[in-house]
């Protein structure tokens, strides 16, 4: 606020106004803002039921975005198609040769780190019999094993 002077007052005259109306004006509006009450430090509880309700409803939204996609899949597992992992065996360290099924034929595949080459191509077969995906007996089949034959050899 700007205080006017009138220009027939003297110099001294309004150097003493001036400090005496300066003081007295910030004192005024100090007065002013005691008046107003200070919001309290931190977050109010207005904010926090705010978020807390903004939280709810993403995680509302993606409940239903699951439950949409599950009936629109028509309550099928993801990658339920018509593929089928017949058997595979590893050749090296990163390197795996496995066999597909897509259909009535079987597929056999070279995968490598950043390739899959298909190596061969044949019609649907049987499996001989002991052989499939676990090819190979458990851990526990061959140490039963290894324990039959240890007591064999101690009678």
């Amino acid at each position: 606020m700007r205080l006017a002077l009138s220009p027939c007052l003297s110099h001294p005259s309004r150097t003493l106004l001036a400090a005496i109306g300066a003081p007295l004006l910030l004192l005024s509006s100090s007065l002013a803002r005691a008046d107003q009450a200070a919001p309290a430090p931190g977050i109010s509880t207005g904010s926090m039921i705010q978020g807390f309700l903004g939280l709810l409803v993403i995680l509302a939204l993606l409940a239903l975005a699951a439950y949409l996609m599950r009936r629109l899949n028509g309550g099928r597992p993801f990658g339920g198609g018509p593929l089928k992992l017949i058997g595979g065996i590893a050749v090296g360290s990163r390197e795996r040769i496995i066999v597909v099924e897509v259909a009535d034929t079987w597929v056999v595949v070279g995968i490598a780190p950043g390739q899959m080459r298909t190596l061969h191509t044949l019609p649907k077969g049987e499996l001989p019999a002991g052989a499939g995906p676990g090819m190979t007996p458990p851990f526990s089949h061959w140490l039963q094993q290894m324990m039959t034959r240890k007591n064999e050899r101690c009678s």
